[in-house]
């Protein structure tokens, strides 16, 4: 799930400072980069694309484009991809935590993240932040 989603990945589209994501023409992405995400992912239509951190952000699928966000760094090579996915698909132990550290919120986004070792985790988002949990649901970190 994207930056937007995410925003996953501890950014929110908007913010103008250096250590969010903030969106770029296509034009602008390296070839390179654009190479490694149809190598990888040929099926990715509609990209949009954002810079975070340095790493390039593909962002495609659903009806607001955010259904699947993946990130390469600037030399093409493959970080992570987060699949947005139903609330319902959290693991029990990350919706338990939120509801007892986030009393009364309510989930707006969730994701499955994917790294290049194939190592899983999830996001959630919460009150304008992303709750970061492993595979079993043990709540990771919170990201603005």
């Amino acid at each position: 799930m994207k930056a937007k989603i995410i925003l996953l990945l501890g950014s929110v589209v908007g913010f103008s400072c250096a250590l969010h994501a903030q969106d770029v023409k296509s034009s602008e992405v390296p070839v390179v980069v654009k190479s490694a995400l149809l190598h990888k992912y040929p099926n990715a239509t509609k990209v949009s694309w954002e810079k975070e951190k340095g790493n390039y952000e593909a962002n495609w699928g659903g009806k607001g484009g955010e259904d699947n966000s993946v990130q390469f760094n600037a030399a093409g090579e493959f970080i992570e991809i987060v699949n947005a996915i139903p609330v319902s698909h959290l693991p029990k132990n990350a919706v338990s935590y939120i509801k007892s550290h986030y009393k009364g919120a309510r989930i707006s986004e969730a994701g499955k993240i994917t790294d290049a070792k194939g190592k899983i985790s999830y996001e959630a988002e919460v009150k304008r932040k992303d709750l970061v949990f492993d595979e079993q649901g043990n709540f990771i970190k919170a990201e603005d």
